[in-house]
């Protein structure tokens, strides 16, 4: 069995995912990482028969990402942990929980970034990349 990936744009995004949806796959998860400091991959991963294939979408941190919660309503989860963990958003959440899914408001970062986002609004995010104490992404 092999695995496939496909690269995916934003705009391709939902569009992809309802094609899979009709051809029999179940959405199995996301997943989220870190490429540098502007930008994170985002693997959707499908499953269909035990064989899988993954959707990888490239996106700039400040992006917004549309939801596949329309097209598979238990994604609303797994796109609500990435809001709150890597700072990310997604429009057309079915639910959205505004980045308080697993963090309370007043949780100022994102814990899953090791690089800082850079805004006049959060002086605490002009840290360094390497620094332990403020390698946290700021909330939007």
């Amino acid at each position: 069995m092999r695995e496939a990936i496909m690269a995916v744009s934003a705009e391709a995004l939902v569009g992809e995912v309802a094609r899979l949806k009709v051809l029999g796959y179940r959405l199995v998860t996301l997943s989220c990482t870190e490429l540098d400091a502007s930008n994170l991959d985002i693997l959707y991963h499908f499953d269909k028969d035990l064989g899988l294939k993954h959707l990888r979408l490239t996106v700039s941190k400040t992006a917004a990402v549309p939801s596949i919660s329309p097209v598979y309503f238990a994604a609303l989860l797994v796109e609500n942990e990435i809001q709150d963990f890597f700072g990310l958003r997604f429009e057309g959440l079915v639910v959205d929980y505004r980045g308080t899914l697993y963090l309370e408001e007043e949780a100022l970062k994102t814990p899953y970034c090791r690089f800082s986002l850079r805004s006049a609004a959060s002086p605490a995010a002009q840290a360094e990349p390497n620094n332990a104490e403020n390698s946290r992404c700021a909330r939007p």
